[in-house]
């Protein structure tokens, strides 16, 4: 199990199933110092319940790639692209990885990436999205890459909406 931070806010304990649990370094970064969140993540860091790991840059270059691909790569922090790094080697490594997350961007690029993922709190993404990003004024469309937040042409700023969508199986 990869475990992004919104497993620890939504309340998951790392110690209640006996499978390999892995994160990322900058989850830590992402939980409220001192809250039941962060305690739960120390607790099982320092009992090695739970394993930190950085990525290699191969899978976080990889990730990033099909990321800008389908139109997330704005809506990922690092952070998220970590964890579907992690996911990603792990899945060339050991198989079968799952990301447990409630991130909506993080579920559609795992789509793509052929990882699987759980939610916790949210039924998950029930289909894979590419988004396009649209100016809600003149609407003028751009690619889902394009790298300004505003529309060149009226000044407004740009929205995302998907483009095409296809069935999980």
């Amino acid at each position: 199990m990869v475990l992004d931070t919104s497993a620890f806010l939504c309340g998951f304990d790392p110690f209640s199933i006996s499978e390999e649990q892995i994160t990322v370094p900058e989850v830590e970064s992402e939980i409220k110092t001192n809250s039941i969140s962060w305690t739960r993540f120390k607790a099982a860091v320092e009992n090695g319940k739970v394993k930190i790991k950085k990525p290699s840059n191969e899978h976080w270059n990889k990730v990033k790639a099909v990321a800008k691909k389908v139109g997330d790569v704005f809506f990922l922090s690092e952070t998220d692209l970590q964890i579907l790094a992690i996911a990603s080697e792990l899945k060339a490594e050991k198989g079968t990885p799952k990301i447990l997350t409630d991130d909506y961007s993080i579920q559609n690029v795992a789509t793509r990436l052929g990882i699987e993922f759980v939610s916790l709190t949210t039924f998950g993404i029930s289909r894979f999205l590419k988004w396009i990003r649209y100016c809600p004024a003149c609407h003028k469309k751009y690619a889902a890459d394009y790298k300004s937040t505003i529309c060149d042409v009226c000044g407004t700023g740009l929205k995302r909406k998907p483009q095409k969508h296809g069935k999980i199986e």
